[in-house]
């Protein structure tokens, strides 16, 4: 599977994502394209216009043109890849699809027909697939106006990209691993139960699948994960957050931290000099912990759960530093 579906959904619902226009939702409705699980089959469900089907879906298109929908980004940013995933849609998919990307500022009443620039050509799509499509145009985007010909169904719209927040929200203590700020979760030990993207994500988590869970630890060790922060910065307050978990979270935590712009995944897991800024800490389950820590510069950190099990959220809070020129 291509490498950008690693990184973080831009349009996702959760994200603040939503599709705000569309010429046609016959069948099934727009919101459904940007909702945070898989679609599902139910093959005895009926609404009083057809099949019921779990994504947008549009009518037999009887004259010339396609159909279309305008999607806001909840996270700006620039784009590597999309998923135009037809899952489920087999005889009802539409031939091709193309994408259409504008940077709007201020409200969304300004969205129009004359800043939309062309970021993936018509392309042909399958049905009951994960339609991969890598974008090369790196510039930042909040607005995507996605494009099936003529008609049909598409189940979900991911759109993987990097955050490019607007500096005038980063201005004093921030959460600096947020992923509306630009945090990144690199890489993780283990994953089995929960994705590591969970850690980042607003708000409390919704229930145990929206977190961070690794399998159970058979032998000696434990678990980690790595953070890239949005922006460098001081860290001057720890929040754990194991919500939901309650015979699954971690025994202790540790947090250590590293100043290393530019550091790849390799440095970061065999050469770079860690720094402790929490150590080994009891945790409890189905709590929110807060620690203070020393106001050290860092670039990225490095969790670690002992010796396994779930945490719903991970916020560093403190002042970016940016790098003196």
């Amino acid at each position: 599977m291509a490498h950008f579906v690693d990184l973080v959904d831009l349009a996702a619902a959760r994200v603040g994502g939503a599709v705000l226009e569309t010429n046609d939702e016959f069948f099934a409705p727009k919101e459904n394209l940007l909702k945070a699980e898989p679609a599902v089959f139910l093959p005895h469900e009926y609404t009083d216009r057809g099949k019921w089907m779990d994504g947008w879906e549009t009518r037999r298109k009887r004259v010339p043109g396609y159909d279309w929908c305008i999607v806001k980004l909840g996270l700006p940013g620039v784009i590597h890849g999309v998923d135009v995933d037809t899952a489920h849609f087999r005889g009802n998919y539409p031939e091709q699809a193309s994408i259409d990307a504008a940077a709007f500022g201020g409200t969304d009443a300004s969205v129009g027909d004359g800043a939309w620039v062309e970021i993936l050509p018509r392309s042909p799509l399958l049905g009951d697939t994960h339609n991969l499509f890598a974008i090369h145009d790196r510039r930042r985007w909040t607005h995507l106006r996605l494009n099936i010909y003529p008609d049909g169904g598409v189940a979900r719209f991911r759109v993987h990209g990097e955050v490019s927040p607007d500096p005038a929200q980063l201005a004093g203590e921030i959460d600096l691993v947020a992923v509306e700020n630009g945090g990144t979760v690199l890489v993780s030990r283990d994953m089995f139960f929960g994705s590591h993207r969970n850690l980042l994500m607003p708000g409390r988590a919704a229930n145990m699948s929206d977190g961070w869970e690794t399998k159970r630890r058979r032998g000696p060790g434990h678990d980690w994960v790595i953070v890239k922060l949005g922006l460098r910065g001081a860290i001057t307050k720890i929040e754990v957050d194991t919500a939901h978990f309650k015979g699954n979270y971690p025994d202790r935590c540790a947090l250590e931290a590293c100043d290393a712009a530019g550091a790849t995944i390799e440095d970061l897991t065999e050469r770079v000099s860690w720094s402790n800024v929490l150590p080994q800490t009891k945790l409890e389950a189905d709590t929110r912990h807060f620690f203070a820590a020393a106001a050290t510069p860092a670039t990225h950190v490095r969790f670690r759960i002992y010796p396994d099990g779930g945490v719903s959220r991970l916020r560093l809070f403190g002042r970016p530093t940016p790098i003196s020129p």
